[in-house]
């Protein structure tokens, strides 16, 4: 998923016209964007356009955020929600590993509630929007089976810790907001799941776009969040890999698979490579779209 979109949960318009800008996957909202008075509402029609969205690999996957669950909304959110098996439940502001163990507990009842396979929806984690989440990153690895992404943002953050701003006066993330960054990528490589990049707030400025995706690409996240549909194109080309990259990444696991499980140091174009260029041809595979385990001569 190199795109994520997030979508007003309580706007029928905006999910159907989302569906088809092209996103990999659309975030129904069920938290932020939508007003206390609309919750119910908002869960109603997010229950609705899961039960009637067509199926397949051309149709973008579909997330649900829920309301954090330290405000008592998150039960009633999945009772509406899970019967339409989207993808994955987004919590936000995921404090610690525990906090997804008590998540994928109660997805589990309503699977089983609406004859659903046990561990069929996913969970990604909005892990940096408190203090708590932060300081517990390393929590998050290997507490639920069901984890597939881990996100950060920065908006959240700044309210929990009383910053005024989370970038500083030439527009970069200032230090708290840098970390906080950096800490989903690594507990993303050490939970074994993808790292999703923040918005960009600025729906207009395509180029600051573009600039903020290429550094995401860069120090290893595999997607990125978006606000608005004309943000979408610029993500997906960013997260696209060269096809130059995907032909010698291929070239890589076909080196790999044919040399066998003990290979070592391997010899590509005059040049040496090892298990960290396997690893890294592995993710470029992924980005592209392709299985790596399903490539030719891979074992």
């Amino acid at each position: 998923m190199r795109s994520l979109l997030f979508v007003p949960g309580d706007s029928e318009r905006k999910m159907q016209k989302a569906a088809a800008c092209g996103a990999d996957a659309l975030i129904l909202d069920l938290e932020d964007s939508v007003a206390p008075s609309r919750k119910i509402i908002a869960r109603q029609m997010v229950a609705a356009f899961l039960a009637n969205a067509p199926s397949g690999a051309k149709n973008p996957k579909l997330i649900v955020r829920v309301n954090a669950l330290d405000t008592w909304l998150t039960e009633d959110d999945l009772t509406a929600v899970v019967p339409g098996a989207p993808h994955a439940i987004l919590l936000p502001k995921a404090n610690s590993g525990a906090d997804l163990q008590d998540l994928g507990v109660r997805i589990a009842v309503e699977e089983a509630e609406a004859g659903l396979p046990d561990g069929q929806i996913r969970i990604h984690a909005l892990m940096t929007e408190t203090a708590a989440g932060l300081l517990s990153a390393a929590s998050f690895a290997a507490k639920s089976a069901r984890l597939s992404a881990v996100a950060w943002g920065a908006e959240d953050l700044a309210a929990d810790v009383g910053a005024s701003s989370n970038k500083d006066d030439q527009g970069g993330y200032t230090d708290v907001f840098r970390m906080a960054r950096s800490l989903t990528i690594l507990a993303a490589a050490h939970a074994g799941v993808d790292a999703i990049d923040t918005v960009f707030t600025d729906f207009r400025d395509m180029e600051g776009l573009e600039a903020e995706c290429r550094a995401a690409v860069r120090d290893g996240f595999s997607g990125k969040m978006a606000i608005h549909p004309d943000q979408v194109s610029v993500i997906n080309a960013a997260f696209t890999p060269a096809p130059q990259d995907v032909e010698r990444a291929v070239r890589i696991l076909a080196l790999f698979a044919a040399a066998g499980p003990d290979a070592g140091v391997l010899s590509l174009d005059g040049k040496m490579i090892d298990k960290p260029h396997l690893r890294q041809a592995e993710r470029v595979a992924r980005r592209a779209g392709l299985d790596p385990n399903a490539l030719p001569h891979r074992n």
